[in-house]
């Protein structure tokens, strides 16, 4: 009876372990023995794994790949062809050791430039990438030179070139981060997708050599290269193996799997020839870390594009002025898969300079930032699902100050201000010689009629100092001159004949 009544208590003591347990158990990290990896989701850029990603480490045959980037270049820009055929200098062999990698490649041998890259992309050879370093820019050293100022525009800060293939020990160096920069750039060349996924490539007899099969050393790729079977893994494909004894075993590859594309670059590996053992380690690693990413990771949608993040005011904007601001497309991002997707915040920043109506569709005015598991991604734009328009009053005078800030109209304008303050100049020197006019027309006959009065008061006053003479009686007196003129008979005076 008192083991049936020790199975309650032991019942309840598991429920009560149960409950303190984690509800969870967070991915656990990997820990890849090499000296620097980065692990990168190539849809969005989102460093999903580092180590030492900025450590200057010998980037040994990696440093091929930016010998084909330029090389690549040079044939976008219409400098180079593919096709152009090449003759190998007498410095094709400079700084080459007796055991380095090549395709037997001599002074004087003609190829084309696109033998000369599948011979640096897929076997490796040294001496290739000195022939393609003169075609590019006419000498190994201006090539360097090319190499460096590149590296610097693409944002490299850890990366120092000496030569066009990784044998120098001297001042040569990069970074897993600088690679992956690199990287990314030659992957925008369909040409070099295809060169550094080709398993093998085959090379005519030339005018100093045979036919030539290259096999690719990338082990990812094919069991039949030179490090031979078992690292081959499902949906990788290129880029770029390297090894020397300064820089352990390097590898980038590339892989891809449930719509996960990711770059994985690891730098200092062991192997073979650094310590007794049969492992490759840039491969096994390279491997481990594919099934971490592949096994752990998926993508899930945060936020809808459907889904209001912030309503905002359109400055002149039509109606009461707001607008409703989505994501432009759905958010959905490479999560760890114990992270919930709704447990996440969301932060804008608004574009406050595009808050002003007329607001076409789709504009973007502002961005989104969305943490989810501790980590924060972004920007994602943030636009209207609809136009917004413009306020009547607001349009008409948007459009008169367009109007008005038109070149030929300011002319325009200053030209009838000019012509408008001409003709009000006229106008007041008109009313003012007018003015001036009549009032010395006032001043004349004012002056007229004071001379006329002066003159009827000197009249006046003259009449009045002469005497009166007496009044006399008038008779009716005939003068008898004025009557014999009367009876004089003058009609022979005024006689028509002559």
């Amino acid at each position: 009876m008192k083991k049936f009544r020790m199975i309650p208590l032991i019942l309840a003591l598991c429920l009560l372990l149960a409950a303190l347990a984690p509800q969870a158990c967070a991915i656990e990290e990997p820990n890849p023995l090499a000296h620097a990896v980065i692990v990168v989701d190539l849809n969005s850029g989102e460093i999903l794994f580092e180590k030492n990603i900025d450590q200057q480490r010998s980037p040994a045959s990696l440093t091929k790949v930016m010998t084909a980037l330029l090389a690549l270049e040079a044939v976008d820009r219409g400098e180079l062809s593919l096709d152009d055929v090449i003759t190998a200098g007498p410095d094709c062999q400079t700084g080459l050791d007796s055991d380095s990698s090549n395709a037997s490649i001599v002074s004087g041998e003609q190829m084309t430039l696109r033998d000369y890259l599948y011979c640096a992309l897929v076997a490796s050879a040294n001496e290739a990438c000195n022939v393609i370093a003169v075609a590019v820019s006419g000498s190994i050293s201006a090539f360097v030179d090319a190499m460096n100022a590149r590296a610097a525009e693409l944002g490299c800060r850890n990366t120092h070139f000496s030569d066009p293939n990784g044998l120098s020990n001297d001042n040569h160096y990069s970074s897993a981060y600088d690679l992956y920069l690199i990287t990314s750039a030659a992957l925008r060349f369909p040409e070099f997708v295809t060169m550094v996924n080709t398993v093998s490539y085959h090379i005519d007899a030339t005018n100093a050599n045979g036919e030539r099969n290259l096999a690719n050393s990338n082990a990812l790729l094919s069991e039949t290269g030179f490090y031979g079977p078992g690292y081959v893994y499902p949906g990788a494909s290129g880029v770029k193996t390297g090894y020397t004894r300064l820089a352990g075993y390097c590898l980038i590859s590339t892989a891809e799997r449930n719509g996960i594309r990711a770059m994985i670059i690891v730098l200092g590996c062991s192997g073979p020839n650094l310590e007794a053992t049969t492992t490759v380690g840039n491969f096994a690693i390279t491997c481990q870390l594919y099934n971490w990413l592949f096994e752990n990771f998926s993508y899930q949608q945060v936020l809808s594009a459907a889904d209001p993040i912030e309503r905002v005011q359109i400055d002149k904007a039509e109606g009461d002025g707001a607008a409703l601001l989505r994501c432009r497309e759905d958010v959905v991002l490479l999560l760890p898969n114990d992270v919930d997707p709704k447990e996440h915040s969301v932060r804008t920043e608004l574009y406050e300079d595009r808050l002003v109506a007329p607001i076409g569709a789709g504009t973007p005015l502002g961005a989104a930032y969305v943490t989810v598991g501790g980590k924060e991604y972004g920007p994602f734009d943030l636009v209207t699902n609809a136009d917004v328009d413009m306020a009547r009053l607001q349009f008409i005078k948007q459009g008169l100050q367009d109007v008005l800030h038109r070149g030929w109209v300011k002319v325009l304008i200053v030209l009838l201000v000019l012509i408008l303050v001409l003709y009000l100049a006229l106008v007041a020197r008109y009313r003012r010689l007018r003015r001036r006019h009549l009032r010395q027309r006032r001043e004349a006959e004012k002056r007229r009629r004071a001379e006329a009065e002066r003159r009827q008061e000197a009249q006046q006053a003259r009449a009045a100092q002469q005497p009166k003479a007496e009044p006399t009686q008038r008779f009716d007196v005939i003068d008898p001159a004025e009557r014999d003129f009367e009876e004089l008979d003058l009609s022979r005076y005024f006689d028509d004949k002559p």
